[in-house]
């Protein structure tokens, strides 16, 4: 195995696979590119609509529009392909502005669901309107034109927690914590950013279907660890297994977020050695490898397991956790070893002594609701924010919005 990042794909393993161009979505809501390269600022990862033309980074007052002076400029977001799904979603979302009698949009029209409830018994303002209201902004009143854009591009957690700590960007996404993306003390995080958090991620381990259908569905944390640094090499080399298959183990890019919580979980530390065949820079590009491949075995994000990709249940120290939300221990519960939070970075400026400015406080506040949570993370696979968490979390937006 190797363990190179920059390795293409050819030429990793001794072991035969399918090479394929595209990219997996298991979500269905993210345009995704494959490239693992940092997405310029300012570009679409989705449907972000908008004017992509605005300046990027940070409330600098050259992009007031006609509300009042306030900012409505283009908020722009970049990095991890984990915090994708619910960010991309949210920004085609709020690029739409959909009405109140866009059932698709606004979801079921029930008050426990629907923020904005009129007296009259309905959502009574346009979706981007309201929660843009609530920091201030005019409604447009108009469906389409919220009232300022949003986009959110597709890298990695590293690259999105260097973006925004170089004022590239507004938001930073980020599957690992920012310390271990950048290494740096929690001293130096707490003076130049704030953790915005929006929803966990229950990191799953994935095998292929031969793997799954072999009977090959739980493994103790101890096997896992020996297989992703290259202890075994067989199937059958495990304790209990007969399949006579060489493991095909995957793993994320170095700087991934998704690679960094691996390793701090799984392995320890955040610079465990690891020994894998290859590395992939996207969710979407480990899920196809997995599904097209013979003894392969990954870790990924939730939102992006399925039928062909299937989590497994895992054994730590007696309690297995099973890929099943309504188990009595479940890898969507807090207690899962593996469990991360999937956060949005903002950074702390002259202008922004709090951390966070008009904009980003209306786009993140749409996340800290239940109609958010449940939209944006529980929809696309992901584990929603304890309510305890949820105020934590809207605390720090108290600055634009009165809760």
């Amino acid at each position: 195995m190797v363990d190179d990042p920059n390795q293409s794909i050819t030429g990793v393993s001794r072991r035969k696979f399918i090479l394929t161009s595209g990219v997996v979505g298991a979500t269905g809501l993210a345009g995704c590119s494959s490239s693992s390269e940092t997405t310029p600022s300012g570009s679409s990862g989705g449907d972000s609509g908008g004017d992509s033309d605005g300046d990027s980074g940070g409330d600098d007052g050259d992009g007031s529009g006609g509300d009042g002076g306030m900012d409505t400029s283009l908020l722009n977001a970049e990095g991890s392909s984990t915090v994708y799904p619910i960010s991309n979603k949210g920004s085609s979302y709020w690029n739409s502005n959909a009405p109140p009698s866009d059932g698709e949009y606004w979801g079921s029209n029930s008050e426990s669901t629907v923020p904005g409830w009129s007296d009259l018994g309905e959502p009574d303002m346009l979706l981007a309107d309201y929660f843009a209201s609530q920091a201030g902004f005019e409604p447009t009143e108009q469906r389409s034109e919220p009232p300022f854009p949003t986009t959110v591009g597709l890298s990695h957690s590293g690259t999105g927690c260097e973006a925004v700590v170089d004022g590239l960007v507004d938001i930073g996404n980020s599957s690992g914590p920012i310390t271990a993306e950048l290494d740096w003390s929690e001293q130096r995080r707490d003076e130049e950013v704030v953790d915005h958090v929006v929803g966990r991620d229950g990191q799953p381990v994935v095998v292929s279907g031969d793997v799954w259908d072999e009977g090959i569905q739980q493994l103790t944390g101890e096997q896992v660890r020996m297989i992703f640094q290259g202890e075994v090499e067989n199937w059958s080399d495990l304790e209990g297994i007969s399949y006579d298959q060489e493991i095909y183990a995957i793993g994320r890019a170095e700087g991934s977020g998704t690679d960094t919580a691996f390793r701090l979980n799984m392995l320890g530390d955040a610079d465990a050695p690891m020994d894998v065949d290859t590395r992939q820079g996207q969710n979407q590009q480990v899920a196809q490898l997995v599904s097209q491949n013979e003894g392969a075995i990954a870790y990924m994000a939730l939102a992006f397991t399925s039928d062909a990709v299937r989590p497994i249940a895992i054994d730590f120290e007696g309690t297995v956790y099973e890929p099943d939300r309504d188990a009595e221990n479940t890898i969507f519960d807090s207690e899962y070893p593996l469990n991360r939070n999937l956060h949005m970075y903002t950074k702390i400026t002259d202008d922004t002594p709090s951390g966070t400015d008009r904009r980003e406080a209306a786009f993140m506040n749409m996340f800290l609701t239940t109609f958010g949570q449940t939209l944006f993370v529980e929809d696309v696979n992901y584990i929603p924010l304890p309510t305890a968490d949820i105020e934590s979390e809207r605390e720090k937006l108290s600055d634009w919005i009165d809760y």
